[in-house]
């Protein structure tokens, strides 16, 4: 049942930015999130900045009325969206697959949405704040006296660090971009496999493996030549690609071929944050994560399995999927906004 809860003190909102909709909520002093469900509106983000920011305004009123909280109640608001971004919520000079019309390049979400409603906004970019919320609700009381990294695999690959319960931006707010760190390919693919190659231009990065567009441009196209009879072979690749998950929850083999050249790219990238930054948790979210529970314990097993720990190690961390997925950008917005306040 959904539940709504009235604030008890002060409070901070979370609103995330996607690109259909928003998602918002609302985060009380003591740490309580005031809502259980998505709280969602139209984002027009295809409409252009004027449009989106209005949008984003909207989601804050609606949330406020929801949970009958008085504007005057609020000490600020978090604001994430897809990136690439500044630290300071500045769209990429380039835009992106969200913001592709020219009027979005280099445009300062944060600081327009800032003036819109005339609170302080707290930006991070969506993988930052679900990485956030995992690394909130996985520690709790302990959460600012660990760390984490967590993965999360859906059209790219975004990630997120951790250190000390802070998200790691970075001098251009750029950390913790794992998607485009490149990983060691032996022992991920297959002898005579091409090479993959990412958007953005690298070679055998792990979004090129672990992503939706690394399926559709790489590893499918590779595999239906080992499973020439396969009926993905009959779909154009975009919907082959979509399709490919069904088929892993039923233990397909070339369904499980890519899953699992996907879970040990992962378990690369892990392994060297286990040698960088030692997390206490190591996290990972996305389509994998909402699929059904024995193929997303065995992606998960995959993953630790080619996780390379010392012994230590191995002894003081854990693995973990992100929870509440769906809600995580907008609940992790809200916690480094809460932090902001208190720290302030």
């Amino acid at each position: 049942m959904d539940t709504v809860l009235t604030p008890a003190s002060w409070v901070v909102v979370g609103l995330d930015n996607g690109g259909t909709c928003n998602n918002a909520t609302v985060l009380d002093a003591t740490g309580r999130f005031l809502v259980d469900r998505l709280v969602e509106n139209p984002s027009l983000v295809t409409d252009g900045p004027e449009s989106a920011v209005e949008q984003l305004a909207e989601a804050l009123g609606n949330i406020l009325t929801l949970t009958s909280t008085p504007l005057t109640l609020v000490r600020a608001v978090g604001l994430d969206t897809p990136g690439p971004a500044s630290a300071d919520g500045v769209i990429s000079s380039k835009g992106s697959t969200n913001f592709n019309q020219v009027s979005w390049h280099g445009f300062d979400i944060r600081g327009a949405l800032e003036a819109r409603i005339g609170l302080p906004v707290v930006y991070n970019n969506d993988a930052n704040a679900a990485a956030l919320y995992a690394h909130h609700r996985h520690f709790g009381a302990d959460a600012s006296r660990t760390g984490s990294i967590s993965a999360v695999v859906g059209t790219g690959l975004g990630g997120g660090v951790v250190e000390n319960g802070r998200v790691i931006s970075g001098a251009a707010g750029m950390a913790g971009e794992l998607g485009h760190v490149q990983i060691p390919l032996h022992g991920v693919l297959e002898d005579g496999q091409p090479v993959p190659v990412c958007n953005c231009g690298f070679s055998g990065d792990v979004e090129s493996i672990a992503s939706l567009t690394g399926i559709k441009k790489n590893l499918l196209p590779y595999w239906l030549t080992r499973f020439p009879d396969h009926p993905l072979a009959a779909e154009p690749i975009e919907k082959a690609a979509k399709l490919l998950r069904g088929y892993g929850e039923k233990n397909d083999p070339l369904a499980l071929s890519v899953f699992g050249q996907q879970a040990k790219a992962i378990g690369k990238l892990f392994t060297i944050a286990a040698n960088f930054t030692d997390p206490h948790a190591y996290f990972l979210g996305g389509g994998v994560v909402e699929a059904t529970p024995a193929f997303r314990q065995w992606f998960l097993n995959t993953v630790r399995e080619h996780t390379q720990l010392r012994q230590e190690q191995v002894a003081v961390s854990s693995f973990s999927l992100v929870p509440d997925l769906d809600m995580a950008g907008a609940r992790g917005a809200a916690v480094a906004a809460l932090d902001t306040v208190k720290s302030a």
